[in-house]
């Protein structure tokens, strides 16, 4: 199999988790209180530590290697800035996509630097993309939840996250072509994801982990971040 076929094979598996993910989630006849809450909520947890792996895990470590301190201090602290000031536009226009948001501004800058890191022959490629795609499940479920709850149809929610699951080939070939050779660019854009995403998981989705009278949901995000830790042991 060709690097492109199998960068476009894997990068699309990463990208379908999140529709299946919120098709999973789109199950709401089943009315069981433990899934309701409990369940519901540790999910919610479990993305977060998941994000939170990505962050410190592949974003920062890779994003700082081809950058000065200078370079690395601007971009972490243009990507807290620029999100904080979406999430005020999102709160202005009543928008309830900050699940989405923070899924997108994860899944869009690991799928390229996999992409790059596919063009470059760089190590654990496959492990990279076994921890996207592990990550978009619980996003996709969490996601569809809270765009669910907002009032908007199934179906369209469906519509949309199979039409974002196409970023995954499109952005993994932008960096496979285009981004091998642009290191110092990459670095930017993964620390300013990096905090970007990092704002999100405070201010939206570590606040709605928690459940009143149970614990249970808090080990969501410590089991989400130990998926990433096991990814990046066996990478080595």
């Amino acid at each position: 199999m060709s690097p492109v076929v199998e960068l476009l094979l894997l990068t699309a598996i990463a990208g379908a988790a999140m529709p299946i993910g919120g098709f999973v989630a789109s199950f709401e006849h089943i009315r069981s209180n433990w899934l309701r809450t409990e369940f519901r909520h540790s999910v919610i947890a479990f993305g977060g530590g998941a994000l939170f792996s990505a962050i410190a895990l592949v974003l920062i470590p890779e994003g700082i290697k081809h950058l000065e301190v200078w370079e690395s201090v601007t971009a972490f602290a243009a990507g807290g800035v620029g999100f904080w000031l979406l999430q005020i536009l999102l709160d202005r226009s009543k928008s309830s996509s900050t699940q989405m948001v923070a899924m997108l501004s994860d899944f869009i800058p690991e799928v390229i630097a996999l992409g790059a890191t596919f063009a470059t022959g760089g190590p654990g490629v496959v492990v990279l993309a076994s921890i996207i795609t592990l990550q978009n499940l619980p996003e996709g479920f969490n996601s569809y939840r809270e765009l669910r709850e907002s009032g908007l149809p199934t179906r369209r929610i469906l519509t949309w996250f199979s039409i974002a699951a196409l970023l995954g080939p499109l952005m993994g070939a932008f960096g496979y072509w285009m981004l091998a050779d642009q290191q110092r660019l990459l670095g930017w854009m993964q620390l300013f994801a990096a905090s970007g995403i990092m704002y999100l998981v405070f201010d939206d989705i570590a606040p709605q982990a928690k459940l009143k009278n149970s614990s249970l949901p808090a080990l969501g995000s410590v089991l989400g971040f130990l998926l990433g830790l096991l990814g990046k042991l066996l990478d080595g």
